[in-house]
């Protein structure tokens, strides 16, 4: 599997907008811990070490 880079969600506005009210009423704090929690859930679904690795220098690029 390789990471794609490609627009991939059907309605990528609905999904931010879901994103966003999900952080509502959130504190800095909790916000953040929600983001952690966020990314390892997707981390262990996606299980891939080598598709990992390419999201992080994606991620990282350009910083």
């Amino acid at each position: 599997m390789s990471l794609n880079l490609s627009p991939n969600i059907p309605d990528p506005d609905g999904f931010y907008e879901e994103l966003l009210a999900t952080h509502d009423g959130l504190s800095k704090a909790q916000s953040d811990a929600l983001n952690a929690r966020l990314i390892l859930i997707l981390t262990n679904h996606i299980g891939d070490r080598a598709v990992l690795r390419s999201a992080l220098d994606a991620a990282r690029a350009d910083l």
